[in-house]
């Protein structure tokens, strides 16, 4: 009996075994199914805050539970963010990529033509209504214009990223640890100039390399960089010769060369240059300096441009911050802070993951200025995207003569990326402008030629349209036009520009409502999308690298400004022969031009001619990869207008709301 009780045991447990592993495979095959958020369309339709603050938010763990990303891949920010760590890149490594659409627009008013909200709209008819996997992948706003001119960048109406109050401001704070990390750089460049005056070399070497309790002496992580560089093969400091004690210690930086500023995300007019070192003990070490905003350090830049923690790593190390006497480059690794950097910014590397509106998974990460710097999201959030999704749908700054030609001939450039679609945004408002219609004033109403219908006005706008259709065709991508429509817009005007797009040579014109009618509006847009990416392409950069820094900007402004020719400063001119000497000739161009004209002019609409480029200064963001033409009057740093939008921001202190963001 009990040798049959035994048996009848390890018999039950036998047949139970298969049980439990059958439900283990069932669990690890189960998949948790997207299901939209469902919109209730309000009419007239609310503010973008009132609209983002009455939206049913997703917990964050759904959202990225949608979309396949595993609890372990996240870094959760609240309920309702998360930062996606880069770990998620190896285990999704042989998946194929998805379908990579980039949304730019024609020539833009100072109000803008929607292409954030046109991005969103997008995705949330491919993803709500049309059952695509697809995701957004955005950069995050910088508060200069959040609390300047421009007020929010979540998108807009029914078509926006939530939550939007966190979207427009702090995030999970990328860009206070690029203004860190940017000013920190800034610090060590000032301190180690001053210190380098006031000390000999046995004295550097010994601050540098001081000695331990036990009489010894250890070079940093950074300094053995630094030694690799100067081709000095020894790790122990007491082995250097005086020589090479030297050639370690002292870095002997041009002063007139130094190209590093300082950053803050705030328009701030009165810091574009400032004197620095006015205090008594930095006495006789006072000289000129200056702020950008911190959307257009090169930190940012690198940001957006790099590929893992690794490789940034290596690209802070390259940036370059000046010159010496010797005419060779002085690096941030050469100052012994790349590393120190890449500490600040390594939770920053990570794309912070929201949702929109209806539900669709959102990428938010970094947020370079497209008129001063190259306005793309990162290529890691796009990586990942392109994984996860059968659609990502990203957007370039400003119009597609700045942003998407950064986008082609930068980013696409260094992540290896080829798009399938453009998505060129249009507007009848945009258009009349461009055709002579009186000048738009931001905050200011709109005059009549804008809201009435106008047909031989609006004829007179197309060729800005045509000119960026024809700047699209040349890097040999599908192009779709998007009408992004107004309630002003009459029947006839939406269908004037969407039978010249076709005519132009778009393989569709679409007219889009998003705006009022969240994916509903964008669902014949998503279709066109769709036809489009299934369609081939021959995608081709605009330039090789290997031509010399002038041929490369002259062809930007032949082919995509329509310029006669560029001119150049003499400033410009010195640094393009130092650039060229450094080895540095070989990188692309990321021209700084203003965003309101083909021309460097903003007040010159349409699609002129007959205007030359000139080129201010050329600053090289080599840690970036790319070089830095200022053009005109462009500015580093914006200015407050007379009444910012900040005015209207504040705190409802009975229900903790953020009000009148936008």
């Amino acid at each position: 009996m009990a040798t049959k009780t035994k048996i009848t045991k390890k018999t039950a447990k036998a047949k139970a075994k298969p049980k439990v592993a059958a439900k283990k495979v069932v669990a690890a095959k189960a998949k948790v199914m997207f299901k939209p958020t469902k919109l209730k369309l309000v009419r007239p339709v609310p503010s973008d805050i009132d609209i983002a603050q009455a939206a049913k938010l997703k917990p964050i763990l759904q959202v990225a539970a949608e979309l396949g990303i595993r609890e372990n891949e996240l870094e959760l920010y609240g309920p309702y963010k998360a930062k996606v760590k880069l770990e998620i890149l190896e285990r999704l490594k042989n998946r194929k990529n998805g379908k990579y659409v980039d949304v730019t627009a024609i020539t833009p008013t100072p109000l803008g033509e929607g292409k954030t909200t046109t991005t969103v709209g997008l995705s949330q008819a491919l993803g709500a209504l049309l059952g695509k996997k697809v995701i957004t992948a955005i950069r995050q706003p910088s508060q200069g214009p959040t609390f300047g001119i421009k007020g929010g960048a979540a998108g807009g109406g029914y078509s926006q990223v939530i939550p939007m109050e966190d979207f427009n401001l702090h995030l999970t704070g990328d860009i206070h640890a690029i203004t860190a990390a940017h000013n920190l750089t800034a610090a060590a460049l000032d301190a180690r100039v001053m210190h380098e005056k006031m000390q000999d070399d046995e004295k550097l070497f010994n601050a540098l390399c001081p000695l331990d309790k036990k009489g010894g002496r250890r070079f940093s992580p950074s300094m053995l960089r630094r030694l690799k560089k100067l081709g000095i093969d020894k790790t122990d400091p007491n082995e250097l010769t005086t020589e090479e004690r030297s050639r370690f210690s002292r870095l002997d930086i041009d002063e007139s060369t130094i190209t590093w500023r300082r950053v803050i995300d705030i328009n701030d007019r009165f810091l574009r240059e400032v004197q620095v070192g006015m205090g008594k003990d930095e006495a006789g070490h006072e000289h000129r300096s200056g702020y950008d905003i911190t959307v257009a350090s090169e930190i940012m830049a690198v940001l957006a441009l790099t590929t893992d923690l690794e490789d940034m790593r290596e690209r802070f190390g390259n940036m370059v911050v000046a010159t010496n006497r010797r005419g060779e480059a002085v690096t941030a690794e050469d100052l012994g802070v790349a590393g120190a950097v890449t500490v600040l910014m390594k939770d920053a590397i990570k794309p912070n993951l929201m949702q929109t509106l209806e539900g669709t998974p959102a990428f938010v990460h970094a947020g370079p200025f497209a008129n001063i710097a190259h306005g793309q999201s990162s290529i890691i959030a796009d990586k990942i995207a392109l994984k996860l999704a059968d659609y990502v749908i990203t957007e370039s700054g400003f119009g597609a003569d700045i942003g998407m030609e950064k986008f082609f001939d930068i980013k696409c450039r260094y992540s290896g990326l080829i798009p399938q679609v453009v998505v060129l945004v249009a507007t009848v408002r945009a258009l009349k402008m461009h055709g002579g219609g009186p000048k738009v004033v931001a905050g200011k109403p709109l005059a009549s030629e804008y809201t009435d219908e106008n047909l031989d006005l609006l004829r007179a706008g197309l060729p800005n349209l045509e000119r960026h259709v024809q700047n699209a065709l040349k890097y040999g991508v599908n192009v779709v036009v998007a009408v992004n429509s107004f309630a002003t817009d009459s029947p006839a005007e939406v269908e004037l520009v969407r039978e010249a797009a076709l005519k132009m040579g778009a393989m569709d014109a679409v007219v889009s409502t998003h705006w009022a009618d969240g994916g509903a509006g964008a669902k014949k847009l998503a279709e066109a999308v769709i036809k489009a990416a299934e369609k081939p392409s021959k995608f081709q950069f605009l330039y090789p690298l290997e031509i010399p820094i002038k041929e490369k900007i002259e062809t930007i402004a032949r082919e995509i400004y329509r310029a006669d020719g560029v001119d150049y400063s003499p400033e410009a001119e010195e640094q393009i022969a130092r650039y060229t000497r450094l080895g540095f000739d070989k990188l692309p161009m990321c021209m700084a031009k203003t965003h309101l004209s083909f021309s460097t002019d903003a007040s010159k609409k349409g699609a002129p001619t007959g205007f030359r480029i000139i080129v201010r200064e050329i600053r090289a963001s080599v840690g970036a990869g790319f070089l830095y033409p200022i053009l005109g009057d462009m500015r580093t740093m914006p200015g407050l207008p007379t009444r910012p939008v900040f005015y209207d921001v504040d705190l409802d202190l009975k229900t903790g709301k953020v009000v009148g963001l936008f």
